[in-house]
């Protein structure tokens, strides 16, 4: 929580613990980017699968190694692929599960 004055004001990392929002992700969509609160001051960051010439989905932390969102942190560890495995299944739901497991949480998704 972070105090103001008077009053206290939830952290958008906090809004989205309490109330997740209705992604959509198109079917059989080529590209999957998402938008990520983290959990240290609400910084912001971005995860990306792409399609490779295969067919099967790669993420990339745009920038950050994907180690730094400590996917599973508490069941002990998700590994990339296994997030990509669920990609490439289009299990949008379980990806968006096993990315909120670590210390960040989807805001927004966009596909195409």
């Amino acid at each position: 929580m972070i105090r103001t004055s008077n009053y206290e004001r939830k952290s958008k990392y906090q809004e989205l613990t309490q109330s997740p929002p209705v992604l959509n992700v198109k079917k059989d969509a080529k590209e999957v980017i998402f938008y990520l609160v983290s959990c240290m001051c609400d910084n912001k960051h971005t995860l990306r699968f792409r399609k490779n010439e295969d067919g099967e989905f790669k993420m990339s932390g745009m920038g950050q190694a994907l180690s730094n969102f400590q996917f599973g942190y508490k069941e002990g560890g998700k590994k990339p692929f296994e997030i990509e495995w669920e990609a490439d299944n289009q299990n949008w739901i379980d990806v968006v599960d096993m990315i909120n497991s670590g210390t960040v949480k989807v805001e927004k998704a966009i596909s195409r």
